[in-house]
């Protein structure tokens, strides 16, 4: 008797519409409608950003809540993942630190703190963890890691012995930077810094120019938070990290995790399938159904759906998505053999999102008339 036909899925989320768990969900109820016989194996993904956590929670981490500092200095809740045996806690600072936890209607690019960040990695020392991935993206900060340090026992001072304020503002007035008192339990845990970002610290590609206006920086703040940076930078660590690939992420909180922490920086991505268990999964599998909310440009730069086909070992691979701006040859190039758009079926972007959920079954009810048949 013939093996039934294993599909593995593996996709991001849709942001703003589908989690990555519901793009599984919703995928696997199309392939079994059209393909009765196949037999689906979801393993959700994720690139360091927002939904990191729910992604090793999918895969069987163990949900662990705390109470942390916001942006803002308000009380918030927040979540990590654990290993089943607790040695792995993967922490996502958008859980502590994230744009989505502003106030309504109140952006804060000079005074956005990443302490809840370092409360977080606290807490999860406390788990017993000495493997942490800490995810970069989403932030609602520019403040170089420093209030991250902070929580962990840094201490930033200005000219007065006093301690800084909150956020990549106040780091222009920063005299000395004091890591003598971080907890001594972080040097013997191994962080890896996972984020699909690779910018440097400062510059035209830092922290501060290129994502600053998306968190309510106006061109001033924007200056001021890179000569901020580099400043702090140049006490921190004479500045020996600052041009080092993912020191930009999370509003420069990638500087301090290499700075401050020893942390060690790889794509999110890549990270991610090596915590999911992506190999294993693979095994078996005649087809890889990966992708995220909109394959574009910034697809190719080590998002989700390229790091799964290059992970995919021979396995064909073809993606789902809600917009499609890459041409076949951008797609075989990362290999991915097809693309699959929502807008092919409702050209309408407000009724795609909304729909996403049935629309996403008719697009795989497409792959297994194509692939599976």
């Amino acid at each position: 008797m013939a093996e039934p036909t294993r599909v593995l899925i593996a996709a991001d989320k849709f942001k703003g519409s589908l989690t990555a768990v519901e793009v599984a969900r919703h995928v696997a109820a199309g392939l079994r409608r059209a393909a009765p016989g196949v037999v689906p194996v979801a393993l959700p993904v994720a690139d360091g950003g927002d939904g990191t956590v729910a992604a090793a929670l999918a895969a069987g981490f163990g949900r662990r809540a705390a109470t942390v500092t916001g942006p803002v200095g308000r009380p918030v809740g927040a979540a990590y993942a654990l290993s089943g045996d607790g040695g792995t806690a993967v922490v996502e600072m958008a859980e502590a630190s994230g744009l989505r936890l502003l106030p309504p209607g109140r952006l804060a690019p000079l005074t956005a703190t990443t302490y809840g960040t370092g409360e977080l990695l606290r807490a999860a020392l406390d788990a017993g963890a000495r493997d942490i991935v800490l995810g970069g993206g989403g932030s609602a900060t520019t403040d170089g890691g420093a209030g991250m340090l902070a929580a962990l026992g840094a201490r930033f001072l200005d000219a007065d012995g006093r301690p800084l304020g909150p956020g990549g503002g106040a780091l222009a007035a920063l005299d000395r930077a004091d890591l003598s008192g971080l907890d001594p339990r972080l040097a013997r845990t191994r962080i890896v810094l996972a984020s699909d970002v690779d910018n440097p610290l400062t510059g035209p590609r830092g922290a501060a120019a290129v994502y600053g206006p998306q968190k309510g920086a106006s061109a001033a703040d924007v200056a001021a938070l890179d000569a901020g940076l580099a400043h702090y930078a140049r006490l921190l660590d004479g500045g020996r990290h600052a041009g080092a690939p993912g020191a930009g992420a999370a509003g420069g909180l990638g500087y301090g995790a290499l700075a401050g922490l020893g942390a060690a920086f790889r794509p999110g991505i890549e990270v991610m399938l090596d915590v999911l268990g992506f190999a294993t999964a693979l095994e078996g599998a005649a087809l890889v159904i990966t992708g995220e909310g909109s394959l574009d440009e910034q697809t190719l730069h080590g998002k989700a759906p390229v790091g799964v086909a290059r992970a995919a070992s021979g396995t064909p691979v073809v993606a789902v998505c809600g917009r499609l701006s890459l041409d076949a040859a951008a797609l075989a190039g990362v290999g991915i053999q097809q693309a699959y758009a929502l807008t092919e079926l409702e050209p309408d972007l407000a009724r795609c999102v909304a729909h996403a959920g049935p629309l996403l079954e008719r697009l795989a009810v497409r792959i297994a008339r194509d692939y599976l048949g």
